[in-house]
């Protein structure tokens, strides 16, 4: 009787011993989280602070900041949406309708808190509305939602009767001061983002988002109240609209035609896709959206300091963006893969 020794797993090589890649090789880049859209934002950043002095100012990066966080709080709400499944293209001209609403009650005398409270009353509504016709008709969340965005943009213009309205120094504090040195803008939509990244990963209403993203009828089955949830994620997503109004408002001191609306929703959309979570539902992440705004605010910085003419800042801006969304895309695929 013979013995026989097992062969070698084909899949081993035990004469050509491997070397473990350097840590700063481009596989290595590709084994960490969002490591393409990292790399493209640095790149960015550092050819800014070569090319403008001015880019990293304190008084700059604060201006920054302050830009960054209205659209990610609209893309934070957006995230959890879209991870479900749904999507809201009216949620930048909620928070036109939101902040035109405001100015208009300020400038007749109302008090802030009565203001505040309309105010997100009104947007949680509209993104019920949303909710409502998605959940109970078979139009689909894009046509509904856009044809919806075009609506709230007209009613806003509507209510400030197509002119600016200011309201003087009110609520000036939350768009203009800071908290040891990081802005009060910047403080509300860390919240708003860690309150979302944690509902997402943590609860069971965010497992709830990923199943009915995965395959809405599966989740049904599994006993998930699909139309309740999706009721619930809508106002939400209504509701952090009419902060992200509130929140530009408190900036810019007025309310004016155009400064909010279907451009400012295309942008959060931008971050949100970008940052890795998927159009057709069952995958999103905070942290990728956050990259996303980070990166969409960078690029409109250094386009105004380096004097770009204005003609070519869309397509300087969606080149970029086409740049990340592929590379980053690309990383995704190839993490899965190893």
């Amino acid at each position: 009787m013979s013995l026989k020794t097992p062969s070698a797993s084909p899949d081993v090589e035990p004469d050509r011993p491997t070397r473990a890649p350097s840590r700063l090789s481009p596989r290595s880049l590709v084994r960490v989280p969002h490591g393409g859209l990292v790399l493209v934002l640095v790149l960015v950043a550092v050819f800014t602070a070569v090319q403008a002095d001015s880019f990293t100012t304190s008084q700059n990066l604060l201006n920054v900041l302050r830009q960054i966080s209205v659209n990610a709080v609209l893309a934070a709400g957006l995230t959890l949406l879209m991870t479900s499944g749904g999507m809201d293209f009216s949620m930048g001209s909620n928070a036109a309708v939101t902040l035109s609403v405001a100015a208009q009650l300020s400038h007749d005398g109302w008090p802030t808190p009565a203001v505040v409270t309309v105010a997100l009353f009104l947007a949680t509504v509209i993104g019920l509305v949303n909710g409502v016709v998605v959940t109970f008709t078979r139009v689909a969340p894009f046509v509904a939602t856009l044809a919806t965005a075009m609506l709230l943009d007209g009613v806003a213009l509507l209510v400030i009767d197509g002119m600016s309205v200011t309201i003087g120094d009110r609520m000036s504090a939350l768009g203009n001061s800071d908290f040891l040195g990081v802005p009060y803008l910047t403080v509300v939509a860390v919240l708003v983002l860690v309150a979302i990244g944690l509902t997402m990963r943590f609860t069971t209403f965010g497992r709830d988002a990923f199943a009915m993203g995965g395959n809405e009828h599966v989740a049904r089955l599994s006993g998930i109240n699909v139309a309740g949830r999706k009721l619930a994620l809508y106002a939400l997503a209504g509701a952090l609209a009419g902060l992200a109004g509130l929140m530009l408002l408190s900036r810019v001191g007025a309310a004016a035609p155009n400064t909010a609306g279907l451009l400012t929703q295309l942008t959060a959309v931008a971050a949100v896709v970008i940052g890795g979570t998927s159009l057709a539902g069952g995958h999103g992440t905070v942290v990728g959206t956050v990259l996303g705004a980070v990166l969409l605010g960078v690029v409109a910085n250094a386009l105004n300091l380096l004097q770009v003419d204005s003609n070519y800042q869309f397509v300087v801006t969606g080149g970029v963006l086409l740049v990340a969304a592929v590379v980053n895309e690309v990383q995704r695929s190839r993490s899965a893969g190893v």
